[in-house]
């Protein structure tokens, strides 16, 4: 096992290159890495990271830093006043913090079995069902991605600290959701997969990236040989089929027709994989494609196909995902909680809600995050008219923008000749409470947009509010 390595700003240099030069005392000794000026401890020996950002230049913090402690500042152009603090000059610092993380911290990743997984919709599910199988072949497993902190995937001084930890700690594997922001913006550069994993490609963070082929380049970056030797890929998905075609690494594919003897309902799904049996305890069609890229991508890491079905059998429900909401008088009334919150993730979780239906109405409750995506908005409009027999439409995370414009951008992608029944509550407890008091037995409620989340976003403020506990407070009789 590697150790942490603290190195001296000069042989930092031999990372990056001809490039990278000294400015000031190259004998400083660096032993962490970080990029949050108001973080770092009094006389530790810290490398502080100046990033751009969208809205802010972390060079304008150096000096907040240095006064904190910071023995050294990685910079994209010398910061005369701040002499004769030890400074770190590169070309892009974005590009340079992520290696130079990685060998101060020893390279975590190089003493575990690491896999990154990206796509548009899966990433959290696949991610622990992979870890539930790795523990079940006794690899002590972490989990990195939306559930576990403020980012899908943290700023590269961050990841490499946490990655370090965990080797710290004894954990043999991380599994690590890759979001698209992490490729571009260079956090995971300096870690090195053990295999890379492709779920789909849909509609989001168009406001990052400008386009859909963007986007998709984004995501395609971590299947390049500085990253892994091997890609795990949805073929049937049009966009893994171009990664297939045009990967310079090995490519193992995956794909539905795989599997057999599917069978689905609200709180599991079951299918025949490589002759053996397969029953997982999260309901939904679609994650039936998220359990055969976890058996897909552990059988590349070696694990033997009945450890894999043991991984998945007792794999736990994750938090938010087609999870089942239930009360002390459900009325008959099905109720799930689901983070859907693209146009494709919408249509899956609805149809994976008609599937499981049996002569009830299917009920979807949704709005869109503001200060996001606007082009999606829309079309999730479209798609919730178009597979939901009633369909309210509220708020999600606001942030800054009034919560009934962005209400009217859903609504204007809905059919106005549609057969779905279609109602406006902005406020999203009333919005749930409306949705699961008007259900009949045998209906389905879908509550979208937020799954795990414990918090909602409007304007400055930011206050306590989780899906599954006003729909629990519902389904017990008590007033929303």
């Amino acid at each position: 096992m590697s150790e942490r390595s603290p190195s001296t700003l000069a042989a930092l240099t031999t990372v990056l290159g001809e490039d990278a030069r000294v400015l000031g005392d190259g004998s400083v000794t660096v032993t962490s890495v970080s990029h949050e000026s108001q973080a770092i401890a009094p006389g530790s020996s810290t490398l502080f990271a100046c990033l751009r950002g969208e809205h802010h230049d972390g060079h304008h913090y150096a000096a907040d830093a240095v006064a904190h402690g910071a023995r050294a500042l990685l910079v994209d152009h010398p910061l005369p006043i701040l002499q004769p603090t030890a400074q770190l000059v590169v070309a892009d610092t974005r590009r340079a913090v992520g290696p130079l993380a990685a060998r101060v911290y020893g390279q975590p990743a190089d003493d575990m079995t690491t896999v990154g997984i990206t796509g548009t919709n899966g990433k959290t599910t696949t991610s622990h069902l992979l870890a539930a199988i790795l523990r079940a072949a006794g690899r002590s497993t972490a989990v990195f991605g939306t559930l576990s902190g403020a980012r899908t995937t943290p700023e590269a001084p961050e990841l490499q600290q946490r990655l370090a930890d965990a080797r710290d700690h004894g954990d043999e594997a991380v599994v690590m959701e890759v979001s698209s922001h992490a490729l571009a913006l260079h956090r995971v550069d300096g870690t090195r997969f053990d295999a890379a994993l492709f779920t789909n490609l849909g509609e989001d963070h168009l406001d990052l990236h400008g386009t859909a082929e963007e986007y998709f380049r984004a995501k395609a970056r971590l299947f390049r040989a500085a990253f892994t030797d091997v890609g795990v890929i949805n073929a049937d998905d049009a966009h893994g089929q171009l990664l297939l075609d045009v990967g310079g690494i090995d490519m193992v594919a995956y794909s539905r027709g795989e599997v057999s003897d599917v069978q689905v309902g609200a709180g599991a799904h079951s299918f025949t994989w490589r002759g053996r049996r397969v029953d997982v305890a999260i309901g939904g069609g679609f994650n039936v494609m998220n359990s055969l890229a976890a058996a897909t991508t552990a059988a590349v890491l070696g694990i033997d196909e009945d450890t894999i079905v043991d991984g998945l059998t007792d794999a736990e429900p994750v938090p938010g995902r087609f999870e089942r909401v239930l009360g002390v008088e459900d009325r008959g009334v099905a109720v799930v909680v689901d983070y859907a919150h693209t146009p494709d993730g919408l249509a899956e979780v609805l149809a994976a809600g008609r599937a499981v239906l049996r002569g009830g109405r299917l009920i979807v409750v949704f709005g869109a995050g503001g200060d996001r995506d606007h082009a999606k908005r829309p079309h999730m409009g479209a798609v919730a008219a178009r597979l939901a027999d009633r369909v309210v439409v509220t708020s999600d995370n606001p942030r800054s923008e009034e919560p009934e414009a962005i209400i009217a951008e859903i609504v204007a992608g809905m059919p106005t000749d549609g057969s779905a029944v279609v109602e406006i509550e902005a406020r999203r407890d009333a919005a749930i409470a409306a949705a699961i008091r008007g259900a009949r037995p045998g209906d389905l409620v879908i509550i979208a947009g937020k799954g795990h989340e414990t918090s909602q976003t409007i304007g400055d403020a930011t206050i306590e509010f989780d899906d599954r506990v006003v729909a629990r407070r519902v389904l017990g009789g008590d007033a929303a």
